[in-house]
């Protein structure tokens, strides 16, 4: 068992055997029960809604729960095959990724999520708008779930869409703790034959002894005078202790030079050494069965760490339908370029033939692959790159909202600026020149219009997701709520406070946010 992560470390003053909601303590974490976290950290400021509060729970009795969809989750350490080669890593049962979880908007999930790990963990519901003690973040919106213990999830899904869920735990994310929850629309205006739900991954765990907790503890030394990620904000470990490192492992997986003109700059910071589909290699990829002619949905997913892809089906256009879970007017292109985090729904009409679904590894040069098969043919090259992802590279800043989800016309009520800090060579991302501390807060009101002004000042793209939300890019753009910030750039988002709580803003990088690029929206009572 390995050096127990920050993130493990801030939530240890939580810990209970067991599940189960936070209860109010004085001298805590704004009646969070938190204490022991580390040098640097503070006692939230009062005046804050809870997460347990009575303000959530009456936002989740209008979202008027409706009927339960029970499932059963355990998180293990386990054998996973790749395609090809075979690693020891932890999932959600011993699948990869883990099972698909399909509700109907208005029904309520209720989920027990059983730890059978070494290390405490949580689940995190990623875009859902949820109530606010299930959105799975130790240390601020529930207790650790410790080893050999449970925890139940419960909370109405009131949206449709495609959403996923990981842990909001140290690095875990960037091990096999991940599986698509997908929302359908009991009044689907789609019209479709297949669907296809495609998770996209960069893996290192298990590989010649990596461990995303080692491959941390490398980046986290940083790279002297080689900085290619930004101003340096000076030392700022007051902020936030760091647990011991864990010992190294593995080969070096540090990466440098990975350009990409569609992100402005340098791709990431790890050299993978896969890039999977699926859960398998481009060795031994994934096959999706269809008929010529057949109109196939497909939900599109990037569960990496530390790469965005950009993804095309050779010898097809795409007409993107969704963003995010939500409708945006139909675009179409010839292929998608996907932050960590970000989802995109396409509709594609399949000719006859076999027909490489690539992702590409944007500016790392190596791919995924799954195959989609409606006739006769040789199954594609592992590494082929069709000529789609040369051509049309649709991203978020390009797609409309489709009227129905459109924010009204409106002047933001307050704006808050989050200056993205940092870089490589101390490796100190944080926000406005902080690091992560449990005890921050940004505070919002409910019912104001919230304009979130994100200054990139680092050289590295980040992209930037909240929690329990959507916004809207600005001038009509679409409903997100992960959205890509360019080096050197701003990017502006609206959102209606409607959501009670506290609530994480963070780099979907696990790398970047476990390192400090987080804060904490809350909500004033």
């Amino acid at each position: 068992m390995r050096t127990p992560n920050r993130r493990a470390v801030l939530g240890t003053g939580l810990a209970v055997a067991g599940g189960g909601l936070l209860s109010a303590c004085s001298g805590a974490m704004n009646g969070m029960g938190h204490s022991g976290h580390g040098a640097g950290s503070s006692t939230a400021p009062e005046g804050y809604v809870t997460p347990d509060g009575q303000e959530a729970a009456d936002v989740e009795a209008k979202r008027k729960p409706g009927p339960e969809r029970k499932v059963k989750l355990t998180a293990v350490e386990t054998s996973l095959d790749l395609g090809g080669r075979t690693v020891g890593s932890w999932a959600y049962g011993d699948r990869l990724p883990g099972q698909e979880v399909r509700v109907t908007a208005g029904d309520t999930l209720a989920l027990t999520l059983a730890n059978h790990l070494p290390q405490a963990t949580s689940i995190h519901w990623h875009g859902l708008a949820m109530r606010n003690n299930m959105d799975g973040v130790p240390g601020l919106t529930q207790r650790p779930i410790k080893p050999g213990a449970s925890f139940d999830y419960r909370f109405a899904v009131t949206h449709p869409g495609t959403y996923w869920f990981h842990p909001h735990s140290g690095v875990q994310q960037d091990r096999g703790l991940y599986a698509p929850l997908i929302v359908e629309d009991p009044k689907e205006p789609l019209k479709y034959d297949k669907e296809w739900v495609v998770l996209l991954d960069d893996w290192v765990d298990g590989v010649d002894g990596s461990t995303p907790d080692a491959v941390l503890a490398e980046l986290s030394k940083g790279m002297g005078g080689m900085d290619h990620g930004g101003h340096d904000m000076g030392d700022m470990s007051m902020t936030t202790k760091k647990s011991p490192s864990p010992k190294p492992s593995g080969p070096p997986r540090m990466m440098t030079g990975a350009p990409s003109d569609l992100l402005g700059g340098d791709t990431g910071d790890v050299a993978y050494p896969y890039y999977l589909v699926n859960g398998r290699t481009s060795d031994d990829p994934q096959t999706f069965q269809a008929k010529p002619g057949d109109r196939i949905r497909l939900r599109i997913i990037n569960a990496g760490g530390d790469t965005a892809f950009r993804v095309a089906l050779g010898g097809h256009t795409m007409t993107v339908t969704h963003t995010d879970g939500f409708p945006v007017e139909h675009a179409e292109t010839d292929a998608l370029l996907l932050g960590m985090g970000e989802r995109y729904d396409v509709l594609v009409t399949a000719k006859s033939g076999v027909f490489p679904l690539t992702a590409l590894a944007e500016g790392k040069m190596q791919n995924g692959m799954a195959t989609l098969r409606t006739g006769a043919g040789a199954a594609p090259a592992p590494y082929v790159r069709p000529k789609e992802l040369d051509g049309r590279v649709l991203q978020a800043g390009q797609l409309k909202a489709a009227e129905a989800v459109r924010l009204k016309p409106g002047k933001p009520d307050r704006t808050i600026t989050f200056k993205l800090t940092g870089g490589m060579t101390k490796y100190d991302w944080a926000i406005n020149g902080k690091k992560y501390d449990p005890g921050q807060r940004y505070p919002v009101r409910v019912g104001e219009r919230v304009r979130l002004s994100f200054v990139n000042d680092t050289e590295m793209w980040h992209p930037m997701h909240l929690h329990g939300h959507t916004f809207a890019l600005t001038g009509g753009g679409p409903r997100k709520d992960t959205a890509i910030v360019l080096p050197g750039k701003t990017l502006d988002v609206d959102f209606e406070a409607d959501n009670p709580g506290l609530w994480m803003i963070h780099c979907h990088n696990v790398y970047h946010a476990e390192s400090g690029m987080m804060t904490v929206l809350g909500y004033l009572k």
